[in-house]
């Protein structure tokens, strides 16, 4: 067991990890990053998955880098392990190819919702996908670090944010963002949350896919 703090890059883009984390409280965004700086966040991991499946899928790197954004705790496991336990037992390859399988879902449907869905949808579909990630309803970030995470203009986000807190949504001060009620973002995002939802529950509560999505690995 391990801690991650906020703003640690686990790996960069082309580096070759050399530990597999299977976060618990912490959530960990999977980033690419142009050649002229922009950025944009691609998938979100936290005690559903695994923050390293090319040690497993025989790329050894990606293009993109894993930053912690919000601190918490992770289980490390040696990336010659992790590889040892996929080739020798075939329960651990299905659990982490089917996790494999949500998270392309999830990077797919992100790249459909930047590409068509309004910065409001956006928002609440980064916000949801984090809440069922987390232990709790408050999420420690800026707008400036969403608005760098979706690839838009801060502005923008602020504006967003403030008509969500202005209808109760959400309370925002000084860096700490509180989700008042789930069930109203949840009327207000597009279906892209929904499929990827829908997706996870599918491959990872399984009953050959071990324990649910939130729960596999955080005892």
């Amino acid at each position: 067991m391990v801690t991650l703090h906020l703003g640690q890059v686990m790996a960069d883009a082309g580096q070759a990890p050399t530990h597999a984390y299977f976060p618990t409280t912490a959530i960990v965004s999977m980033v690419y990053v142009t050649e002229n700086g922009d950025s944009a966040e691609i998938a979100v991991i936290g005690n559903d998955g695994v923050v390293g499946i090319s040690l497993f899928l025989g790329g050894d790197r990606t293009p993109g880098c894993t930053v912690v954004h919000n601190a918490g705790q992770a289980y490390r496991l040696p990336s010659r392990h992790l590889a040892a336990e996929f080739e020798r037992r075939a329960v651990v390859m299905r659990l982490l190819l089917r996790y494999t399988q949500a998270l392309v879902t999830q990077i797919t449907q992100t790249a459909v919702c930047n590409r068509h869905h309004h910065l409001e949808q956006q928002l609440c579909r980064w916000l949801l996908l984090r809440l069922e990630r987390s232990v709790t309803d408050e999420l420690t970030v800026t707008h400036e670090i969403i608005s760098t995470l979706l690839g838009v203009r801060r502005e923008g986000v602020s504006h967003e944010a403030r008509k969500l807190q202005v209808s109760g949504l959400i309370r925002y001060r000084r860096g700490r963002l509180r989700v008042l009620d789930r069930e109203g973002l949840m009327r207000v995002v597009c279906e892209c949350f929904g499929v990827v939802h829908k997706e996870y529950e599918r491959l990872l509560s399984a009953p050959d896919a071990g324990q649910g999505p939130r729960a596999h690995h955080s005892s």
